[in-house]
């Protein structure tokens, strides 16, 4: 992949007001990703946003931009990023874009972008909307001007998408669920979708305000969720993200569990019914765990970059269907074509209803190993992991753990930070080893 300038793992992110989420750059890439697409032919893109306050200035912004390329815009309102993906599909869209910075703070906001199959945008195309980010604005002739208009039934179009997900002969009538939205674009889908298939659902985290999406709530703060759990002796707990495509669960007992473990227990599941075809694609941070596990059952396991652009490539490459990160990423790709939180939460549900068993029960399957993740912010211009003493540290680590254990030091590809995980057997192990590596990635930042 070449070097890009804005686009990043999941499009393009940063904090709102500064470059690149202003909304001067904003308008223009409306433009430049207008005149790239207008060249496939479809005159029309969808745009989703999440429940961040800046969600309505960029939108207004990309919409000029596409307007100026000769492109038309439909509107959804706040939806979830794979309600996008599959709206772009059923409306034959030549592309579809998100609004939101997923699993971030409301300060930041992010622009991601979905081909007419409702997949991520192939590089070829991100590196032709960067090379007409360099040339100047221009518009079209004014007859040929972009247009607008509402898609005023999103919403109920892909609650019924996610239920056909789930097999007509079951429901969910013998659940209590409590459902987490993070305040964010699924507050009015997930509670409906559990609710019309037959659960007792108790919502939280369902009355966004623009700033409180992600906010002590969702997938990455599961306290409020596993105490409502607890508290209303709920069979399982779900916490989405604030744009949909991660779920993290919560069993009656409080336990996390988490993305890997979902892989897990959905792969397990479709193999039991005679179904699965091929393997499962996790990433460089899935727990050892799951490969042990899988490898149990005689289930392929490779791993890819981290990234869910890159668990999807995997997945094409070798024509599998199942894919996670342990973030809570999970892609079914005999269900639809990108992450979402909804539809494997209702693969999970699926083998709790149909095997009478409980979360905790689907999860004792697989033993995760101790996993300790540190995240180091630098600033420099330089890379830290290049350090004499980080790679020194890093070897002594991975002959210590002895062939059980991995330690991985990697950038985010979203934020700027160092990520250091150490995994292994032995927890106090892992501790001195993560700690030891994170000191030496700060100094050497």
């Amino acid at each position: 992949m070449a070097d890009r300038k804005y686009f990043g793992t999941d499009g393009v992110r940063g904090k709102v007001g500064d470059a690149p989420i202003t909304p001067d750059f904003v308008l223009k890439l409306g433009w430049a990703a207008g005149k790239v697409l207008a060249r496939h032919g479809s005159k029309q893109i969808i745009i989703g946003k999440d429940t961040r306050i800046s969600g309505y200035m960029l939108e207004s912004a990309l919409e000029a931009g596409l307007a100026a390329a000769g492109i038309s815009v439909a509107f959804t309102g706040p939806m979830p990023t794979p309600a996008i993906a599959y709206l772009t599909r059923t409306f034959r869209a030549e592309a579809g874009i998100v609004i939101s910075a997923s699993h971030n703070p409301y300060y930041d906001n992010g622009i991601k972008f979905f081909s007419i199959d409702g997949e991520k945008l192939p590089d070829a195309v991100e590196e032709a909307i960067e090379a007409e980010l360099e040339k100047p604005l221009t518009c079209v002739d004014s007859a040929l001007i972009g247009r607008s208009s509402r898609i005023n039934d999103a919403a109920g179009r892909y609650i019924e998408f996610c239920k056909g997900t789930f097999p007509a002969e079951l429901n969910l009538k013998s659940l209590k669920i409590v459902v987490d939205c993070a305040n964010g674009a699924t507050y009015h889908i997930a509670p409906s979708v559990m609710k019309e298939l037959g659960a007792e659902v108790i919502s939280i985290g369902c009355e966004p305000d623009g700033m409180n999406i992600n906010e002590k709530c969702g997938a990455t703060d599961i306290e409020a969720l596993t105490a409502k759990v607890l508290n209303e002796k709920a069979h399982v707990g779900l916490a989405l993200d604030g744009d949909g495509d991660r779920i993290i669960m919560v069993d009656h007992l409080g336990n996390k569990i988490d993305g890997d473990q979902i892989s897990f227990i959905i792969a397990r599941e479709i193999l039991r019914r005679g179904k699965l075809q091929g393997g499962v694609v996790g990433t460089l941070m899935s727990n050892m765990g799951l490969e042990i596990a899988l490898k149990q059952l005689g289930i392929p396991f490779e791993r890819a970059k981290v990234g869910d652009r890159y668990v999807l490539e995997k997945l094409q490459q070798k024509g599998w269907k199942i894919g996670a990160e342990n973030s809570g990423h999970v892609i079914l790709l005999d269900k639809t074509t990108t992450g979402d939180g909804i539809i494997a939460a209702l693969q999970v549900l699926r083998a709790m209803v149909q095997n009478n068993m409980s979360l905790a029960d689907l999860a004792s399957g697989m033993k995760l190993f101790p996993q300790l993740l540190l995240n180091v912010r630098f600033n420099g211009s330089h890379n830290p992991l290049e350090s004499d003493e980080v790679v020194q540290l890093e070897k002594e680590a991975e002959i210590a753990l002895a062939g059980k254990g991995r330690v991985l030091l990697r950038k985010s590809g979203t934020e700027p930070l160092i990520r250091v995980m150490v995994e292994g057997e032995d927890d106090k192990q892992v501790s001195y080893w993560a700690h030891k590596i994170k000191d030496a990635v700060e100094a050497a930042g």
